[in-house]
């Protein structure tokens, strides 16, 4: 594992701003014969403008980086999917912290996304999601919690505050991304564990798989102002039917929106509300891996919202941040959007609540996993891999 201890160790490497290839529009979709349901709902006109953007390699050899969030001296967290976490700050990378649980790292599972509330610098407070082992070789996502040591190598007083239910035997779909509403409580996004059978919970209220949760952020209980009372579901839900949700993020109203994984076609932009259907599995813009339909291949029904925007093919996202920085402000309030399949950062101009143009940034960077914005307005940008990398992209200087 390497940190380069400067930028200037670093060898930039030229990269486009824009689709080098402005063909991702002209590729043909997996699920044949679908419509959207609206004009822009897919395939949004491509943003053909080019930012020249300088690559700066910070780290080199993270095995399978997940997530990661900017602490207030602009160090950053990072999880290894593996369980460990580490450390980034002015050019070292920190050996992995002790104190954190036993993760079931099987497929997707592991350590997953990490998050720090405002107040970090006064409670040094860390929470982290996690797919965590059960009886019986089953497993679910959980969140915990822990304090940050005062030298930096530990966290401590670790407890985990939620605990998906039911807990299910597979290695797939666990979310998992963590994002405070500016009310500081804690959306939690979960993914429905992929197999036909759990897959179905996705539309049951008394269950956690396939939900945008909302919790306290200290017991891990209901945050107070969710759509559903005790006995009407589970209380933690704050929107439902969702697949898997790798991105997540506020903008600058302060609004969530996530992006999830679809099967073959079908990632979804949607803009979680509270006690709203998101849909997953009766409807869907994708097909199954097998090129049969998903139930009845039906693309809506009446009392389940209509994604924001669909991608068919799949960017396979990742990681979502709005831009607000100062290197770039042709992108202030754009979503962000790593793109795992697509290896590029995803672009999306939103104006309304409807995306009016995307674009394509870093094309054949590497699977992206997540993003975050630097102070300078610089994008830190996760690359997945058994040797992943964090890797700096700015605006090329001018002469």
């Amino acid at each position: 594992m390497t940190p380069f201890r400067s930028l200037a160790a670093a060898l930039p490497l030229m990269l486009a701003g824009s689709a080098a290839l402005a063909d991702f529009n002209d590729a043909p979709p997996n699920a044949r014969g679908q419509t959207p349901a609206f004009q822009g709902q897919t395939r949004a006109p491509v943003i053909q403008q080019a930012v020249p953007l300088v690559r700066m390699p910070l780290v080199e050899g993270l095995r399978n980086p997940w997530g990661m969030a900017l602490l207030p001296d602009g160090g950053l967290l990072i999880t290894e999917k593996a369980g460990t976490m580490r450390i980034y700050r002015e050019g070292a990378l920190s050996a992995p912290l002790k104190g954190l649980p036993k993760v079931d790292a099987r497929g997707q599972g592991g350590l997953l996304d990490v998050a720090v509330a405002r107040d970090f610098a006064s409670t040094r407070q860390v929470w982290f999601s996690f797919s965590e082992p059960r009886d019986g070789g089953r497993n679910a996502t959980a969140v915990g919690t822990g304090r940050l040591s005062a030298d930096g190598t530990a966290l401590e007083e670790v407890r985990t505050i939620f605990r998906q239910e039911p807990a299910w035997a597979s290695t797939l779909h666990f979310g998992s991304r963590l994002v405070f509403d500016p009310q500081g409580r804690l959306f939690v996004t979960t993914g429905e564990r992929s197999r036909p059978e759990p897959r179905q919970l996705a539309q049951d209220l008394g269950t956690h798989l396939g939900k945008v949760l909302r919790i306290d952020p200290a017991s891990g209980g209901p945050a107070p102002g969710n759509p559903f009372a005790p006995g009407q579901a589970r209380p933690e839900i704050w929107s439902y039917g969702h697949r898997n949700i790798q991105s997540a993020a506020l903008d600058p109203q302060g609004r969530l929106w996530t992006v999830e994984h679809g099967p073959q076609g079908g990632d979804e932009l949607n803009r979680p509300e509270p006690g709203r259907n998101y849909g997953w599995p009766v409807i869907t813009y994708g097909q199954d891996y097998s090129g049969a339909p998903i139930g009845q291949g039906i693309t809506s029904r009446e009392g389940m919202e209509q994604p924001v925007y669909y991608w068919d093919p799949v960017i396979a996202p990742s990681g979502m941040v709005f831009y607000d920085g100062p290197m770039f402000p042709e992108w202030r309030g754009d979503a962000l959007i790593g793109g795992l399949r697509a290896q590029a950062v995803v672009r999306l101009k939103i104006e309304g609540d409807r995306v009016t143009a995307e674009q394509r940034l870093a094309e054949g960077i590497g699977r992206v996993r997540d993003i975050e914005v630097a102070p300078d307005g610089a994008l830190l940008v996760l690359i997945d891999g058994e040797r992943g990398s964090l890797v700096r992209l700015a605006r090329e200087a001018q002469p």
